[in-house]
């Protein structure tokens, strides 16, 4: 189970493919691509347990850089391109990296932070960036043999920040040989269906947690991962017909844009080879689901997780139209309800959602987060700050995140009930609810509206959308007013930036996402 065994099998296989330029991968070429990766990183003194970052967007090199460092026992720091200069900064000290590896395309922000870090060793890919060496010449310089010392590296990665600044999540290396069993790698080809004849589309960002593990476990299977170098909803199913893709991981905004595309336009494109479709990130309204199960059948898949690692839930499409709304089961760790003060909730009821005997994991550098997410008495329950309910058969749903309930007048309202709504008018591309202060009730429910067409906006529009919700929710989770943006804030991942929206109706004041 590792690509090293596949390009000894079958060279020329392609190991990856760029849906937009062809440009093609094979698993032979990586291998000597990461053996030269990995010694590059010990001519610049890494060893076993250090750390190196990456900061670029979906190309062939990504994985040259990660396979390198998984063989050569480090830790690789993925960083979101979407991330400002401090905040790019700031993950490089909190990592404690001791090599950047940005792309020319970000030469502005990866400039600036070489001229903070001037003594960080840094090199671009893909061309020309002040202050920095030139990855590709330097990579062909090494020896394209194992080095002696591998061993298994591990990612580190970033949450996304939503609420607040990112936190790293680190887990101790296990010391094994490289090629030593992954568990999400069993779970994908047991659960999932992914093996050697696997073509899986990507359409996210290779820095975030899912896509950059999902590939690497088709790519320790033997199998084809084709990246969507931008996911667009067209770009998206002409790339499953084009390669003939059987499986590919998605987001519920994903769904969304695909479903508000014109019915000419998605009966124009060929999706009967996909037979394994998978989602996550966030929460998926049950009419959009149920749209997306109609179009193409009972093969989509779900699961609750975090970059944490410490728990997994899925549900499959036949259990979902029985239990709609769910996220399911756990099949890693055992999931806990529990009230504020830590006590086990019966099945119904809503409260913080704790996985038992899950992997352990830490927040890097901030001892005070990682105690956040431990249960208070008892050191094997962890969480990742979600709100849900179990019903008597064992299915979990979730309710929201506990930092964005509102409370207005004693009342808590969860904003991901509204927002799933709201995002099934059919004049809404997308939608953000959270409370605004409220000088009675201490805070009220507000909505921003990203419009499918601009020109709608207006009073009608907020008229129209208040009645709407108001004729489907109670009252009191409907928002009092309606705000109209032009693109929310949302990661490519599909989880969306609600901190940074809050912040400016909150002005300084009291807040409770921090």
């Amino acid at each position: 189970m590792h690509p090293r065994a596949h390009a000894a099998a079958n060279p020329e296989k392609p190991l990856l493919i760029m849906a937009g330029s062809g440009e093609t991968l094979t698993y032979g070429a990586l291998e000597s691509r990461a053996n030269q990766a990995a010694h590059l990183f010990r001519r610049l003194g890494l060893g076993t347990g250090d750390c190196l970052a990456v900061l670029m967007e979906n190309n062939p090199a990504f994985f040259e850089l990660v396979w390198g460092a998984q063989r050569a026992g480090l830790y690789y720091v993925c960083i979101s391109t979407k991330l400002t200069q401090d905040e790019i900064a700031y993950i490089l000290a909190d990592s404690g990296a001791k090599a950047l590896f940005a792309s020319a395309a970000f030469s502005s922000a990866a400039a600036a932070v070489k001229a903070q870090r001037p003594d960080l060793p840094a090199f671009s890919v893909g061309g020309a960036i002040a202050g920095y060496e030139a990855y590709e010449p330097a990579r062909a310089r090494e020896a394209d043999t194992p080095i002696q010392d591998e061993s298994a590296g591990l990612d580190m990665l970033y949450s996304s920040g939503t609420t607040g600044r990112p936190k790293g999540v680190r887990a101790p290396l296990s010391g094994d040989a490289i090629d030593a069993p992954s568990p999400l790698t069993l779970m994908t080809s047991a659960v999932f269906g992914l093996s050697a004849n696997t073509i899986y589309l990507s359409p996210a960002p290779l820095y975030h947690a899912a896509p950059l593990r999902w590939c690497m476990a088709v790519h320790r299977l033997g199998g084809t991962t084709v990246i969507l170098e931008k996911f667009e909803p067209e770009t998206y199913l002409a790339a499953i017909e084009r390669f003939r893709a059987n499986a590919s991981q998605l987001v519920p905004t994903m769904f969304v844009r695909m479903l508000k595309l014109p019915a000419e336009a998605r009966g124009r494109y060929d999706v009967s080879s996909l037979t394994m479709a998978v989602h996550a990130a966030a929460p998926c309204p049950i009419p959009i689901k149920e749209q997306m199960i109609a179009w193409w059948g009972p093969i989509i898949h779900e699961y609750y997780a975090g970059t944490e690692g410490n728990g997994f839930c899925t549900i499959s499409a036949p259990e979902w139209l029985k239990k709609k709304g769910s996220v399911g089961k756990a099949i890693l760790g055992a999931v806990r309800i529990c009230d504020e003060e830590g006590r086990l909730l019966p099945p119904g009821l809503s409260g913080a959602i704790y996985f038992e005997g899950g992997p352990r994991f830490s927040y890097h550098n901030d001892d005070k987060r990682t105690a956040e997410s431990q249960h208070p008495n008892e050191p094997t329950w962890s969480t990742l700050g979600d709100v849900g309910y179990v019903d008597e058969d064992g299915y979990l749903f979730l309710t929201d995140r506990k930092a964005f309930m509102i409370i207005s007048g004693g009342v808590n309202i969860y904003p991901q009930e509204v927002e799933n709504l709201l995002v099934t008018h059919p004049k809404v591309a997308d939608a953000a609810v959270f409370g605004v202060p409220n000088e009675e009730f201490g805070e009220e429910v507000k909505a921003v509206i990203q419009p499918l067409r601009w020109d709608d906006t207006g009073p009608e529009l907020e008229a129209e959308l208040i009645a709407f919700a108001r004729a489907n929710l109670s009252h009191v989770k409907c928002p009092r007013s309606v705000d109209f943006m032009e693109e929310l804030p949302r990661h490519p991942t599909g989880k969306l930036y609600k901190r940074l929206l809050r912040d400016t109706y909150w002005n300084g004041r009291d807040s409770k996402i921090v």
